[in-house]
């Protein structure tokens, strides 16, 4: 961890729409909102999960229980061809955009790898040109259809100049030991890219401010029917008008307390001003991995260690 002192600044959520049906548009779309968060004086700017490549809201891909329709399969393919590679011009002009605004920056994309796609954050370190990202861990419900499993070779927590990010997808946040991952190693400004709209959403990000004495700062998209293709398969209907994310976004500080948002109003950037010298005042009485930590009576253990399903050796004879 670095050894100079954070100092306070500035921070943005993004809650905004995608393009669904083109990332290259997405990241165009990102990089001007990076600008923009850039010139209202953001340092670190969250933005919603699968901002990149598309979050398929009320989509089934043709699969009912025991079969698999040849619509679904088509509308996979086009999926798969919209998702991104994390060396791909899409990340590229994100990262551009970060270093231009010499911001820190957290965004949600599908990643392409192989035949597979996975629902990826990156941490993108504009002044310094680093990038880490994390592969969401455990799909909710149908999205497991789409995407494949993360392991734990990708729980980064990385150091910044404005503290250490780390990064936590969606129904990630209501896995217990997942956060414990994320305490484990410092994190004190915890980003949250999510499409989890409902009510309740907000009570869950105050609870992890609270939990991890730490900054939380969650981005969802807002976006209408009109947003997606025409032939979109949606299961919420096809009136342009209907909002499939309202939004919520929100920041809390490391005590619980609501510094912006949620927000349901509609595309907007929402600001806070972060000052790293609460977290260890907020700490002072409740450390979860500290202080508070009892390790005599719990351990928890991570497995970082990359779990590829085929090992390829080659020929060792």
């Amino acid at each position: 961890m670095t050894s100079v002192r954070p100092v306070p600044f500035r921070a943005a959520v993004i809650q905004a729409g995608a393009i669904p049906s083109d990332s290259a548009a997405s990241a165009a779309k990102a990089a001007a909102l990076i600008a923009e968060a850039g010139a209202g004086g953001a340092k670190l700017a969250v933005f919603p999960e699968a901002f990149i490549g598309g979050y398929p809201k009320g989509a089934s891909f043709g699969t009912p229980v025991g079969m698999r329709k040849p619509e679904g399969r088509a509308d996979y393919a086009r999926y798969f061809d919209n998702a991104v590679a994390l060396d791909g011009p899409e990340v590229t002009a994100v990262r551009e955009a970060a270093g231009e605004a010499d911001m820190v920056v957290v965004i949600g994309i599908i990643e392409r790898f192989g035949a597979t796609l996975y629902c990826t954050a990156l941490i993108i370190d504009g002044s310094g040109g680093t990038i880490a990202h994390h592969r969401k861990l455990m799909p909710t419900g149908a999205e497991r259809l789409i995407w494949g499993f993360g392991d734990g070779s990708t729980l980064p927590v990385v150091d910044t100049p404005l503290g250490q990010v780390g990064a936590v997808i969606c129904w990630e946040n209501y896995m217990p030991m997942m956060r414990m991952a994320m305490y484990a190693q410092g994190v004190t400004l915890y980003c949250a890219p999510t499409a989890d709209d409902r009510d309740g959403w907000a009570a869950s990000m105050r609870h992890v401010a609270l939990e991890g004495r730490c900054h939380v700062l969650s981005a969802c998209q807002f976006i209408r029917r009109g947003d997606y293709p025409a032939d979109f398969d949606c299961a919420l209907g096809d009136d342009p008008e209907t909002v499939l994310m309202r939004g919520g976004s929100m920041i809390v500080g490391p005590l619980g307390e609501v510094l912006a948002g949620p927000d349901y109003s509609g595309e907007t950037i929402l600001y806070a001003e972060i000052d790293p010298a609460e977290i260890p005042q907020a700490r002072y009485d409740f450390d979860v991995a500290g202080h508070y930590a009892r390790p005599d009576v719990f351990r928890l253990e991570v497995d970082t260690r990359a779990r590829p399903a085929v090992a390829w050796r080659g020929d060792d004879s």
